[in-house]
């Protein structure tokens, strides 16, 4: 692939909860910014892809697991199990030729994006991604966390050994963000991989391998409809192809979003640099929801686009 690629994907979550910290609210900066993290945005991505049959690493996969006293559990495989699931292998301990192991990892599509950090016995390999993320910032200022109650349809159970069983059914919680709009800066180089293609373990990231991550990220986050990420889609995506030596800043700190009287407006300021540099810029493609969006853009050139039909605007 002859270019480089910079981006913004932009997710929003009504009543719902995008990226939650270990206490289950949304994650949030020490100056109470809400924002999320490059995984969250990952794994739905890595999620569609598993689901259409791709090989994909870095995914949570579970087995059976029989303790020394008999009892069976389910727990999650380890890297080494999962490697070995994946590529139809007895032992990696065994595999003595690392280049056979990293012309395996360049064949996981996840791996072909993201990279990969492979810390086995034997086999201690680092690759950079094609694909990096930022962390992904939430620009809409009216945003709050809302807790909700949720009552089980069972009672206590652990109470059973002692005088008196529960008399009442269990309750929960729920924690979701009211309204939340949160842009992710991205970049798409290429040549990370020029190491990997001169020793001859993969072809290089291609540009099957671009329109394969982008026809995911404009839709993975609204197929990945869990309990908690019900209510987050895809509702922006900007992707600006240039000349391999050009190099841009984070795009997403020129995107702003504010409430106006019947749309979101998602507008663009300062990027007259973007048309000082057309001569190095092949395309500039930008995906959103005109049914529930305004946008407010003058890049020289660009192109707009249905993010749900993908048709051209």
């Amino acid at each position: 692939m002859d270019k480089r690629v910079y981006g913004v994907l932009g997710i929003s979550s009504i009543m719902a909860n995008w990226n939650a910290d270990f206490t289950g609210y949304p994650k949030t900066t020490q100056d109470g910014t809400t924002f999320g993290s490059d995984k969250a945005l990952k794994y739905p991505m890595k999620k569609m892809w598993d689901n259409e049959g791709k090989k994909v690493l870095y995914i949570k996969s579970m087995k059976f697991s029989e303790g020394k006293k008999g009892e069976v559990t389910l727990v999650p495989n380890s890297l080494k199990e999962r490697y070995e699931h994946l590529y139809d292998i007895e032992d990696l301990k065994k595999c003595n030729d690392t280049k056979e192991v990293i012309t395996n990892l360049f064949q996981a599509v996840d791996v072909k994006n993201f990279g990969a950090t492979f810390a086995e016995e034997k086999n201690n390999i680092s690759i950079t991604g094609a694909v990096q993320f930022g962390q992904g910032f939430n620009k809409y200022e009216g945003t709050s966390p809302e807790e909700q109650q949720i009552l089980s349809p069972f009672r206590d159970g652990s109470k059973d050994d002692k005088k008196e069983e529960a008399k009442n059914s269990t309750l929960g919680t729920k924690i979701v963000s009211n309204e939340a709009h949160y842009f992710y800066p991205f970049m798409v180089n290429p040549l990370a991989y020029k190491e990997f293609v001169q020793l001859g373990v993969t072809d290089g990231y291609t540009e099957e391998d671009y329109e394969n991550f982008k026809r995911t990220a404009l839709v993975s986050a609204t197929a990945f409809a869990t309990n908690a990420k019900e209510g987050c889609e895809n509702e922006f995506a900007l992707f600006v192809e240039t000349e391999p030596d050009l190099y841009l800043p984070n795009l997403s700190e020129y995107i702003t979003f504010t409430k106006g009287e019947d749309k979101n407006v998602i507008a663009f300021k300062d990027t007259e640099f973007l048309d000082a540099l057309a001569d190095k810029i092949k395309s500039v493609e930008i995906y959103y929801n005109p049914y529930t969006t305004k946008l407010e853009c003058e890049i020289r050139g660009a192109k707009y686009y249905n993010i749900i039909t993908q048709k051209e605007v």
